[in-house]
C-alpha cells in the first residue's frame, strides 16, 4: 500500500487478543487515502472500523476525545512512533515504515557535502531502516558518520515535528547533517535547532537539496516577529488541548514572567491554534504559543499578530537574548 508498510497482521492480532469491537483508525493527511483500505480489513476481524476525518499532526495529537466520545476499545495510530507516555484508551502506533530505497538519494547528497568531512546522519519514523545503508554510502566516500542519541525519543537518529535532541547532542562533532526523507518539514527543524548546514535526500524523487536558504528565511521572520512583540502590552498565553501539546506549567510560567514585566496576559485554551482563533480577540496584540512551537515558525506568514515560541518570549522579555535563544534552538518550549 502506497510505499509503506501498515503492519495489517499485527493490527489483525492486536484486534483479536484484545477483543476490540469498536477501532478508531488515525492518519496523517499523506495516508488517510489508505484509511479506506485499513478500514476493510479491520472488519473483516469484526471490528467496526471508525476513521478519523480531522487533521492528525503528530503523536501527540492522539484522538483520545474523539475515541472516548465515540465509545472505542481501540485506536490505532499510524505514521508516528509513540510519544504519549499513557493513554486513556489502548493505543497502537503502525509506524508506517517506507519501503523505498535511498540509495540513489544518498547518493545525490555526495557532491554537496564535499566540503564537509564530519556529518550527522537523522531522519524520521519512516526512513529508520535505511540509517546503517545511507551510513555504509557516506564512509565509503571518506565521510565520518555520527549519529544521536539522548534516549528522549524513540530511536537512534530519529526526528520528529517538536523534537530535535538527537541532533543537537552531536551538533558540535559534526559540520554537516544530513536528512534522509521527504519534504522540508523536518530538515528544517534540524537547521533550526542545531544552526549547522542541512541536507535533504529524498528517496521519493531521487534528488538532494540544501534548505539553508529556507532556513536562513525562517531566521530573520522570527527576528522580525520578536522585534513586534516588544511593542505589545496585552498576550495571550496559549495552553494547548491535545495529549502531547498540555503544558500548563510552562503557560503558568509566562503569564507570570508576563506580569512581572509590566504586560497583562490571558490564559487561552485551543486545540487548534489558527489565524481564525486570533481574530476572536481584537484587544490581545501578541500571543506565545506553549503547544506546538511548530505552529508559530511554519505559519508566521498567516497570522495577524505575532505568535512567539517560549524562547522567542523570553527573548522580548528580556530574559534571554537572541543570540542565546539560536544557540539553544527555536524548537525548545
Amino acid at each position: 500500500m502506497l510505499g509503506f508498510d501498515f503492519e495489517e497482521e499485527r493490527i489483525k492480532h492486536e484486534i483479536t487478543k484484545l477483543g476490540a469491537k469498536r477501532v478508531l483508525l488515525q492518519m496523517p493527511e499523506g495516508l488517510k487515502p489508505e484509511a479506506p483500505k485499513i478500514a476493510n480489513i479491520l472488519e473483516k476481524c469484526g471490528a467496526l472500523a471508525i476513521i478519523s476525518a480531522d487533521p492528525c499532526y503528530g503523536a501527540c495529537d492522539i484522538a483520545v476525545g474523539e475515541a472516548e466520545g465515540l465509545d472505542v476499545d481501540l485506536i490505532v495510530h499510524f505514521g508516528h512512533a509513540k510519544m504519549v507516555k499513557r493513554e486513556r484508551i489502548p493505543t497502537i502506533y503502525v509506524e508506517a515504515r517506507a519501503t523505498v530505497t535511498v540509495d540513489k538519494a544518498i547518493e545525490q547528497s555526495l557532491p554537496l557535502l564535499n566540503d564537509f568531512t564530519a556529518i550527522g546522519l537523522a531522519t524520521s519514523v519512516q526512513h529508520l531502516q535505511t540509517l546503517n545503508q545511507a551510513r555504509e554510502i557516506l564512509t565509503r566516500a571518506g565521510k565520518t558518520v555520527i549519529v544521536g542519541d539522548t534516549g528522549q525519543i524513540g530511536y537512534p537518529g530519529q526526528v520528529s515535528g517538536c523534537n530535535y535532541s538527537n541532533v543537537k547532542s552531536i551538533a558540535s562533532e559534526v559540520e554537516a547533517f544530513l536528512f534522509v526523507g521527504g519534504g522540508m518539514f523536518h530538515a528544517l527543524g534540524i537547521a533550526l535547532s542545531t544552526s549547522k548546514p542541512t541536507i535533504i535526500a529524498d528517496p521519493y524523487d531521487n534528488r538532494a537539496y540544501s534548505i539553508n536558504s529556507e532556513a536562513q528565511k525562517i531566521i530573520r521572520q522570527r527576528f522580525a516577529i520578536i522585534q513586534e512583540a516588544k511593542n505589545a502590552k496585552k498576550f495571550g498565553i496559549f495552553i494547548g488541548l491535545k495529549p502531547g501539546q498540555k503544558h500548563l506549567d510552562n503557560a503558568l510560567r509566562m503569564k507570570e514572567l508576563a506580569e512581572k514585566t509590566g504586560k497583562t496576559a490571558y490564559l487561552l485554551a485551543a486545540r487548534e491554534i489558527t489565524p481564525e482563533t486570533l481574530l476572536e480577540f481584537p484587544s490581545i496584540d501578541a500571543y506565545v504559543n506553549t503547544a506546538c512551537p511548530r505552529v508559530s515558525l511554519e505559519a508566521t506568514g498567516k497570522f495577524g499578530r505575532p505568535v512567539l515560541t517560549v524562547n522567542e518570549f523570553m527573548v522580548v522579555c528580556g530574559e534571554s537574548s537572541w543570540e542565546n535563544m539560536l544557540k539553544k534552538g527555536l524548537f525548545e518550549n
